[in-house]
């Protein structure tokens, strides 16, 4: 199972982006907010920009115009960005303009979102990621429906006979992590970066 470690709640993005570099992570997480398609405002570009970092970005943009965020994050070590489903532009086109700068491009559902929405993209996407607390605010509890969602992605997938990633985000921690194993992949935010050793959280994750 890969690990994105998210640092949404950290009080010093620098540092704790140097130290998560040291450690055995697959991506770091990167939640950015605009303040209208979630309350919360998080746009960490500035500290990031210039950090040579040796780890790969997952971008998840929790955006209205997703846009102007592509083409920043498209500048530094990014190997996939999210947009929402749920965003009132043409997705479609947005997938694809992502995949024209040689990134992998996924699609993101709310917890609240039919999961059957997903057949349309099964064919477009290089990863799914589902959301299993709503977005824009760390730290939230997991939302125990979400496990039956992984469950009919897993199979929506199989049927179709690609490659995609499933990745969920949202409340993952050592009490949780055993009840997602069908996943490809996992976002863990808090629960890493409340450690004082971000490893020790890490191989948690991967070793239960």
């Amino acid at each position: 199972m890969k690990v994105a470690v998210s640092f949404l709640t950290s009080n010093n993005i620098k540092e704790d982006l140097l130290k998560l570099d040291k450690t055995s992570t697959t991506y770091i997480h990167v939640d950015v907010m605009d303040g209208k398609f979630v309350e919360k405002i998080n746009e960490p570009y500035e500290e990031m920009k210039d950090l040579s970092l040796s780890k790969k970005y997952d971008v998840h943009l929790m955006v209205e115009d997703p846009i102007p965020y592509i083409l920043k994050y498209k500048n530094l070590n990014t190997e996939c960005i999210t947009i929402h489903h749920e965003i009132d532009k043409d997705v479609f086109s947005l997938l694809e303009t992502i995949k024209q700068y040689g990134i992998k491009c996924g699609i993101a559902i709310n917890p609240d979102t039919d999961i059957n929405v997903l057949k349309d993209y099964l064919d477009k996407v290089d990863l799914i990621l589902i959301m299993s607390v709503f977005p824009g605010k760390g730290g939230q509890k997991f939302i125990e429906e979400s496990i039956e969602r992984v469950s009919k992605t897993k199979q929506m997938i199989k049927e179709s006979g690609r490659d995609i990633i499933i990745n969920i985000d949202g409340g993952i921690n050592d009490k949780t992590i055993s009840s997602v194993k069908e996943v490809d992949m996992v976002v863990s935010g808090s629960y890493v970066l409340n450690k004082d050793d971000f490893e020790e959280g890490i191989q948690t994750l991967i070793n239960i």
